[in-house]
């Protein structure tokens, strides 16, 4: 297979990340000689995360559309504006033979112009309800790479390949067993243990419920991991002490995660679209407590495409002080409850997704070459 040239753009959060890297390191195992650029958004998370695996990134100068303040949006259409011009000539002087879109506001300029130019574009969409980003880039699209049925609603149907989203690979190579992962905590195998994770920044809900329900948590023998993200750790650090902690482990940051979802019988996340993958893909029992704090809802919409199919337990925002952990120490208990979660949850999850995506990615290469 010739050489290749493919734009990856899009970024702003790891759930947007993470698939981006997992497309390329799979189009790099099968084309080596694949040359790769990632387009992300200026001071957004992906211009540290790209280079340190290994990749080389250009950013743009957009920002997403401010919903509660118009008058902000003037500055954010000169900037959509600038990053179209720096996208065209990123484009030209790349020449790449396809660009991926893995949503998120980077991804719309590139995009954009990248079909315009006649370069075949491929979109991922993580999400069971479309971002907008990828709803307006979509009539252009030669291909959409979808992780949820039924997006025909919001997609050309004969474009729609559904793949499911590309997650990371070390989760899926880990071989440490459930007691080794519990004892890495600190804490006992022999006893139930629930993980509570609120993203790589965290969670002020999710935190608070935990704070909420100490009581009941030290009286109930089940042992808690706890990341309470970067953010809040310090403050809840303060609060923490004086009181006793025989069964919890408080961190800031998981960087070993394999380990994290090895000593889970139950997991407490929110509900963004690479977390349910993962889920999927390891079987874990979840209860999902939606961010209210996403554009459209979406993380609403995942956990429900979950919980109709009984593969997931579901908690509103709003109700997770008074609901979430007593719901979640009642399921973990249950081991009929946790097995039947797991099994449901397993038959929503789809293998090898990033190699799966790699294929169209260099099908539409190679076919853009051929007429070119």
């Amino acid at each position: 297979m010739d050489n290749i040239r493919l734009i990856v753009s899009g970024g702003g959060t790891g759930g947007h990340i993470f698939p981006a890297l997992s497309i390329a390191n799979a189009i790099k195992a099968k084309c080596p000689d694949a040359e790769i650029l990632f387009v992300g958004a200026e001071n957004r998370m992906e211009m540290q995360r790209v280079p340190a695996a290994g990749y080389r990134i250009i950013g743009l100068p957009v920002s997403g559309f401010d919903r509660k303040n118009l008058l902000k949006n003037i500055a954010v259409l000169w900037r959509l504006m600038k990053s179209r011009r720096k996208a065209r000539r990123i484009i030209r002087d790349f020449r790449p033979h396809v660009a991926v879109g893995v949503g998120g506001y980077a991804s719309g300029p590139t995009l954009k112009e990248a079909g315009a130019m006649g370069i075949p574009t491929l979109l991922q969409e993580q999400n069971s309800y479309a971002g907008v980003t990828n709803k307006l880039l979509a009539k252009q699209a030669d291909c959409i790479c979808v992780a949820y049925e039924g997006m025909e609603r919001f997609f050309p149907k004969e474009k729609i390949k559904l793949t499911g989203n590309p997650v990371r690979q070390n989760l899926l190579e880990a071989t440490i067993t459930h007691d080794e992962a519990v004892r890495t905590f600190g804490l006992d195998p022999t006893k139930k243990t629930i993980l509570l994770v609120g993203g790589s920044l965290g969670a002020r809900t999710l935190n608070e419920s935990m704070l909420e329900a100490w009581e009941a948590i030290k009286e109930s023998g089940v042992q808690f991991i706890w990341q309470t993200g970067k953010y809040y750790y310090e403050d809840i650090t303060k609060q923490l002490s004086g009181r006793e902690l025989p069964n919890v482990h408080v961190c800031d940051f998981i960087s070993s995660m394999d380990a994290a979802y090895a000593a889970a019988d139950l997991v407490i996340s929110r509900a963004g679209a690479g977390s349910i993958s993962e889920f999927c893909l390891l079987g874990k029992a979840v209860v999902l407590v939606p961010s209210p704090n996403v554009s459209e809802d979406h993380q609403t919409k995942n956990a429900l495409a979950l919980v109709n199919k009984d593969a997931a337990l579901y908690v509103k925002d709003a109700d997770a002080s008074r609901e979430l952990v007593s719901l979640a120490l009642n399921t973990v208990k249950d081991e009929t409850r946790l097995a039947s979660l797991s099994a449901n949850i397993r038959t929503l999850a789809f293998l090898h997704s990033a190699e799966v995506i790699a294929d169209e990615v260099i099908a539409l290469a190679e076919r853009y070459k051929k007429t070119h």
